[in-house]
């Protein structure tokens, strides 16, 4: 036919365990580099590949989209809560949930580039507001794990770290907090597992001692646990999802900047 992509793409329909085995069986061979994608709640049905291309250390890349909750209508059954942190859980792996085009640039050329093992792309449905970075910023503090996109003026009271689609959102929370006299850090957080193999110094310098820490996911959310500390917050989910639009959505579970902005008023009240 015309089409110059026939034979390139493997429809593999509802085989996720076997999609993750052909993907790996690529990656091994080493002619190509395997990759492929589904709904990040049936990452239940690739686990065990996933886990044995972390076994191996082979750099297949897992394209999970509907990364969450706001998928909407489709409901609890294919609303991903546990996914995040289960995957994170995994030795050798590495997992992206990106805020927007810049971070999954790099994401990627850092999966094809610098991969030791299997990548997660943790991918939004739904569309999301870029960040207004800083004029420091550089495509590479990507790659850092996490960075600061916003400062205010003086010293912060709270720091906010956010990872995808909830970026946005904690921004929004910190500029509501600013005109109450509240003054919030903003951290945009793409990889867990990039952050923590920072050096100290780096870590130190996004989360000053004393300053209370709020994470904000909309997934469990746990695996923020060793920023955030017994003296911080974390702004998740721990409940199955609901079949509604994404506003709704975000109404009900808490995540918009208004609802962020009063958990970390009430925290910070003790």
């Amino acid at each position: 036919g015309n089409d110059p992509f026939a034979g390139r793409n493997l429809h593999f329909g509802v085989r996720e365990h076997a999609m993750g085995a052909v993907l790996n069986g690529l990656s091994l061979d080493g002619t190509f580099r395997g990759y492929g994608g589904t709904f990040l709640v049936f990452s239940d049905y690739v686990r065990p590949a996933i886990r044995l291309a972390a076994l191996m250390k082979i750099p297949t890349v897992f394209v999970f989209t509907h990364d969450s909750i706001f998928l909407g209508e489709d409901g609890p059954t294919h609303q991903p809560i546990e996914h995040l942190d289960a995957l994170r859980a995994i030795p050798n792996l590495t997992l992206f949930r990106p805020a927007d085009g810049i971070e999954t640039a790099m994401a990627w050329a850092w999966a094809l580039q610098k991969a030791r093992g299997p990548v997660v792309l943790a991918l939004t449905r739904q569309k999301v507001v870029a960040p207004n970075r800083p004029n420091s910023f550089r495509n590479t503090d990507v790659l850092r794990g996490a960075y600061t996109v916003s400062e205010p003026d003086g010293n912060p009271d709270v720091v906010l770290i956010a990872s995808g689609s909830e970026l946005p959102t904690a921004s929004g929370a910190s500029q509501e907090l600013a005109s109450e006299g509240v003054a919030a850090r903003v951290i945009s957080a793409p990889c867990l597992e990039l952050l923590a193999a920072q050096d100290d110094g780096y870590r130190a310098s996004l989360f000053p001692d004393g300053v209370p820490v709020v994470a904000v996911e909309a997934g469990l959310g746990e695996a923020f646990r060793r920023y955030v500390g017994s003296s911080g917050l974390i702004c998740g989910i721990d409940r199955f999802g609901a079949s509604a639009p994404f506003a709704e959505l975000s109404e009900r579970f808490g995540f918009t900047a208004s609802a962020i902005a009063a958990k970390v008023r009430q925290h910070l009240r003790g």
